[in-house]
């Protein structure tokens, strides 16, 4: 059935709001990262700047060792996401293909570590982190976003281990193949999206966590891209250009993943919906 014109223009004007309104921010932002401090301050506020400047960029990384950041957050998110991806595929394929028992009370319980609030745990977690030494290390990290990212991912690849068909396993081990096998030649390649998807979720999580990253690592050669912008301000000065510069910088990333893999990012969050 098709709608009336003037239900199709509202639709329109209606997303059209919502858009400007989600973007406002990130366009303040990103001019507010060019203006020379003057502009920053002025009033009425200048919606553009009267004159392009990159000096905010250039403080950020040679002023506040951006750069290192940076480095700091990569590492933090590659690795953690890696190790999200082993453990969240192999758990996934388990739930999903082999005939375990309690199941549903482990989906259960992994649904329920996957709202949990990480600040309930994080002062054991110091006390541990600091009795085995490893405050300030990437470590302190990674192996805490390892586990918090696990349940979620382990929820969006059984999903998708569920679309292989079971047939294929079973003739796999009528060939003789191992389970290891079977999910390594066969289950891996053809669930590629759903690796995909949790990876994205997992390094997107990663990037941004701020209160973990602000406890565990102190030292300012640990500190990852959120604490270091967060710390930016000085005793007497908050430096608004040089916090949107490295903002700026630091959801570049984000904004590729998000274009070149948005496709299975809106197939993961609607694997939730196969029966299972």
């Amino acid at each position: 059935m098709i709608k009336p014109r003037w239900q199709q223009v509202l639709g329109y004007v209606v997303l059209i709001v919502f858009l400007l309104l989600i973007l406002l921010p990130f366009y303040w932002m990103f001019v507010t990262s060019f203006k020379p401090n003057t502009d920053i301050s002025a009033y009425p506020p200048n919606y553009w700047p009267t004159t392009w400047t990159g000096s905010h960029y250039l403080e950020a990384f040679v002023q506040f060792k951006f750069g290192h950041y940076i480095l700091n957050s990569v590492v933090v998110a590659v690795v953690s996401t890696f190790f999200v991806l082993f453990f969240a595929s192999m758990a996934g394929f388990s739930i999903a293909r082999l005939p375990l028992r309690g199941k549903q009370p482990m989906l259960i319980f992994l649904l329920i570590i996957s709202v949990f609030p990480p600040i309930v745990v994080i002062s054991p977690l110091y006390m541990l982190l600091h009795d085995v030494g490893w405050l300030n290390s990437y470590q302190a990290l990674i192996i805490p976003y390892t586990a918090f990212n696990l349940p979620f991912a382990i929820w969006i690849l059984r999903n998708y281990f569920l679309q292989v068909p079971g047939a294929l396993f079973e003739a796999a081990t009528i060939d003789g193949a191992t389970v290891f096998q079977s999910y390594y030649r066969i289950f891996l390649p053809l669930t590629r999206p759903g690796l995909f998807t949790a990876a994205v979720f997992t390094f997107v999580a990663v990037w941004t966590e701020f209160f973990m990253a602000l406890v565990f690592n102190s030292s300012d050669n640990m500190r990852t891209i959120p604490v270091g912008i967060a710390l930016f301000s000085g005793q007497f000065n908050v430096p608004y250009g040089t916090i949107f510069a490295g903002s700026v910088v630091s959801i570049v990333p984000i904004i590729l993943l998000v274009i070149l893999f948005r496709k299975w990012i809106v197939s993961g969050l609607t694997q939730g919906a196969v029966k299972g």
